[in-house]
């Protein structure tokens, strides 16, 4: 869950140099920003799939208890 609001925060962070970038002409702060967002939403999505990983997991090992 930590890397889940680790994500959202660099995608916010991404998104305000992004927005600075631009209004100042700042391509490579602009550029900056948009690289931050995507490893944001990359860092977001990992840790989706790492729950659903782990909750997988945990419905085959309460099966094999039954």
């Amino acid at each position: 869950m930590a890397d889940k609001a680790k994500g959202k925060m660099e995608q916010a962070k991404g998104k305000a140099k992004e927005v600075v970038g631009k209004a100042t002409g700042n391509e490579r702060l602009k550029a900056e920003g948009k690289t931050d967002q995507v490893k944001g939403k990359t860092r977001e999505v990992a840790d989706k799939a790492a729950e659903q990983a782990r909750g997988v997991k945990d419905s085959l090992r309460d099966r094999r208890q039954h």
